[in-house]
């Protein structure tokens, strides 16, 4: 009997959940769960309502608010007045509706994308979705996760299913040992750099190699949450050892024989070998340095020791336009070093980069040290058992010495949706996903980093080289 033909992770997980082939490449898919939050989950639930139908699986879909909602110390629902609308309609929504809501406070409250993974909604083979295009981080415990629309939210409601249009397969291979002061972050900013912020349009990207599979979960779930920056809605690192171990006993995760008869189906789930990717690609780790971003796209990176780029070296007209205007936009100029540029804000949170690792990473290269005192820094967990584990550690204490403001759970300075911003003009090293324009606030200038760079940051003031405050 012939063997059968190797499969991607991504086809074994795919193919299972088809409901229906609808043609043309498109399928129905069954989601396994849903994820809502504060800016378009109540709205939806609303409007599923009026259209005539009910949550067809209330029991699977799971709801918390998070990207409106303040993030000072003692905030309640109203600190800020629009966010709490939002909120209150996402109460009663899921109140109705019989969604369960992790509220502002609550334990499994935070950011949707950090309390998902960390509370075992998400498993290792399920399909997931949520109105939020970082969704494609909760592929970091071996899950095909994708952000949807508003349309597709209310369709995914009513009917637990999804049309969707299958895309290719990309694998990216990390080959080698991590050098000093490099992360998840720098690998997933040096690929996009590498790669283009194209390069996955249309694309599932695996990633592979042996420097991810020597990364912890929370490491991998960084490396896909900017999968979505490369143009792929879907990110994905295969489940092992290390991603059980790290499931185990959590809320929604199986217990007694149904673990023991979902970890028989878990490891079967990476990709065969011999599986054939669409694109096949690969970066050696002995060529990733600490990253930072200097334009208004992610793709915009380079090492920090690197120089500004110049215009008129662009591989083509639209790349010599998009550099002009990044350049004038970021207030930088060409041949400049990245290092020593004067930095006013950073910011250390986001669904990228506020689980309790970056934290202790971030607060590592403090020890002991004062952030330059022309530095606002901030310090946003991911959520509320982030905030307890820190707090348990005494991290928000060293944060505090330092000169950070520790703050509350929620998405912050990332997507400025609270209330919150950085100044017009004003200069943050970010450990979120996006430095487009005003993405962190009018005229705000983001260069993305690691926390560890931006641990650094704050304290030199300016850009800085983690690897100069090494012990």
């Amino acid at each position: 009997m012939p063997s059968a033909i190797p499969a991607t992770m991504f086809d074994k997980i795919w193919d299972p959940h088809v409901v229906a082939d609808l043609g043309g490449g498109w399928s129905l898919l069954h989601c396994d769960r849903v994820l809502v939050h504060d800016l378009s989950g109540g709205r939806a639930l609303q409007e599923v309502g009026e259209a005539g139908y009910a949550v067809a699986r209330p029991d699977l879909v799971f709801a918390t608010p998070d990207h409106a909602v303040s993030t000072a110390p003692g905030r309640t629902a109203e600190t800020f007045a629009q966010g709490g609308r939002l909120i209150a309609g996402l109460r009663k929504r899921a109140a109705e509706t019989g969604v369960r809501l992790f509220d502002l406070g609550q334990d499994g409250n935070g950011i949707v994308h950090v309390m998902a993974p960390e509370l075992g909604i998400v498993l290792p083979g399920t399909v997931l979705v949520c109105g939020d295009s970082h969704t494609c981080t909760n592929g970091g415990v071996g899950s095909l996760a994708f952000g949807i629309g508003a349309s597709e939210l209310k369709h995914v409601l009513a009917t637990q299913t999804l049309p969707q249009r299958k895309p290719r397969t990309m694998r990216i291979r990390f080959e080698g040992t991590p050098g000093p002061g490099v992360t998840p972050k720098d690998m997933i900013l040096a690929a996009i750099g590498r790669f283009g912020a194209a390069a996955g349009t249309g694309y599932a990207i695996e990633y592979a190699g042996s420097a991810v599979r020597a990364l912890s979960v929370e490491g991998r779930l960084t490396l896909c949450n900017l999968s979505i920056e490369m143009g792929a809605k879907v990110g994905m690192v295969a489940p092992d050892e290390t991603t059980f171990a790290w499931l185990a006993g959590r809320d929604f995760a199986p217990k007694g024989a149904s673990w023991d008869a979902a970890l028989a189906d878990w490891r079967a789930l990476p990709s065969d070998d011999g599986a054939v990717f669409d694109r096949d690609l690969l970066i050696d780790m002995r060529d990733v340095a600490p990253q930072i971003t200097w334009g208004t796209s992610p793709e915009q990176v380079l090492p920090v020791t690197g120089r500004v780029p110049d215009p008129a070296d662009a591989p083509d007209a639209e790349k010599r336009a998009a550099w002009e205007a990044a350049l004038a936009y970021m207030g930088l100029t060409p041949g400049a070093a990245l290092e020593g540029t004067k930095v006013d804000w950073v910011f250390i949170g986001s669904c990228t980069n506020s689980r309790i690792e970056d934290l202790r990473a971030a607060a590592a290269v403090l020890k002991g040290r004062k952030v330059a005192p022309h530095v606002t820094a901030w310090v946003v967990p991911g959520s509320e058992r982030v905030k307890h584990a820190a707090e348990a550690e005494g991290l928000d204490a060293a944060f505090r010495a330092a000169g950070f403001e520790w703050r509350e759970p929620g998405c912050a300075l990332c997507v400025a949706a609270n209330g919150e911003a950085v100044p017009p003009g004003a200069r943050c090293v970010s450990t979120s996903n996006r430095n487009f324009v005003g993405r962190q606030g009018t005229g705000a200038r983001t260069h993305l980093a690691s926390p560890a760079m931006a641990a650094a940051a704050a304290l030199a003031g300016a850009i800085a080289d983690v690897r100069s405050f090494a012990a």
